[in-house]
């Protein structure tokens, strides 16, 4: 239960992120606002970390070395997000986030990568996908249509 809490709070939290870090980026460009959003992330986990492991924190052992490389990914996570937000709206661009992220997980899951133990993609994992991608595409086209037949009725009234 409490991984699902976490889960549910991680979701609301880079909802809230992307929102806060377009508005940045509004008024900073999205590198200033990358540099900005990382650099106050590495302070804030670095002195809640600090207050909460002490010297642990500093004690890495028996991790491939290549896995520290994973702030990197980090920045072109936040570039991303923030651009595709600007670009297409909060909403929208998080639902293909969400695919994405998922669909990189199910590949992961189902091949190992990374060390982790495959889990066979099944039919019911396979419906899922179907379930989400039709769900994105509803909104968007949805959308689409409802904004044509707004203006005709604009035109004709």
């Amino acid at each position: 239960m409490l991984g699902i809490m976490l889960a549910i709070m991680a979701g609301a939290l880079v909802g809230v992120q992307n929102i806060f870090n377009n508005k940045v980026m509004v008024k900073a460009g999205s590198w200033t606002t990358t540099t900005l959003v990382l650099g106050m992330g590495f302070f804030a986990s670095f002195a809640i970390g600090l207050a909460a492991e002490g010297k642990r924190l500093f004690v890495i052992t028996n991790m491939e070395p290549w896995y520290l490389f994973s702030g990197f990914i980090g920045v072109g996570v936040v570039y991303c997000i923030t651009k595709g937000v600007k670009l297409l709206g909060p909403t929208y661009a998080i639902a293909i986030v969400m695919f994405a992220q998922l669909g990189f997980a199910l590949l992961s899951d189902t091949f190992g990568w990374f060390g982790t133990e495959p889990i066979p993609f099944t039919l019911k994992q396979k419906v899922g996908v179907f379930i989400i991608i039709g769900g994105i595409l509803m909104f968007k086209l949805g959308n689409r249509e409802e904004r044509k037949v707004t203006a005709l009725l604009k035109k004709a009234g």
